[in-house]
């Protein structure tokens, strides 16, 4: 298995003055930019965040990322549903999700620790993130990956589930 998989956790405690570099920001996004989508639609943008106050903005806005308090870093990951004649449409939350969890798996690589908070589909967490960020539509704020040098080390959640799995 990976080990970027094996070694990725939810981490919502972060080190204190600890950074995130642009160049460690510039490997996510790379990585992200490298998911698989729908026709190579590509329906995303990014915003790379390493200013406090938006951070603690961020945290003080959506109820469940209050760990970018203490974050190094977020990425806010923009989806663009809308992708043009010929495009296929709608599956801009599948696209997204699998460049999201490139992100997770490189910081987890280099690291990073980081945790995945849902923005899309909840009207009041879009809202907040869209007011914040100046996302108009048709773009919307699909998630925040908060990022930082973990500062707690939690267990390990999932795993193999025979049960869950048939074989044809």
């Amino acid at each position: 298995m990976n080990a970027a998989i094996d070694k990725r956790r939810s981490v919502r405690k972060y080190m204190t003055g600890a950074t995130v570099s642009r160049e460690q920001l510039d490997r996510m996004l790379h990585a992200a930019m490298l998911a698989p989508s729908a026709m190579n639609s590509r329906p995303w943008e990014f915003i790379a965040v390493t200013k406090r106050e938006t951070l603690d903005e961020i945290a003080r806005v959506h109820p469940y990322a209050r760990m970018c308090a203490t974050a190094a870093a977020a990425v806010i990951v923009v989806a663009v549903p809308q992708t043009g004649e010929g495009r296929p449409e709608g599956f801009f939350p599948q696209d997204c999700a699998a460049a999201t969890q490139n992100i997770l798996l490189e910081a987890a690589e280099m690291g990073l620790g980081t945790c995945w908070c849902g923005v899309y589909p909840r009207a009041e967490r879009m809202s907040s993130i869209a007011e914040l960020f100046d996302i108009r539509e048709p773009k919307l704020p699909f998630c925040v990956i908060a990022a930082g040098v973990p500062d707690e080390t939690p267990i390990q959640r999932g795993f193999f589930e025979a049960a869950k799995v048939s074989y044809i």
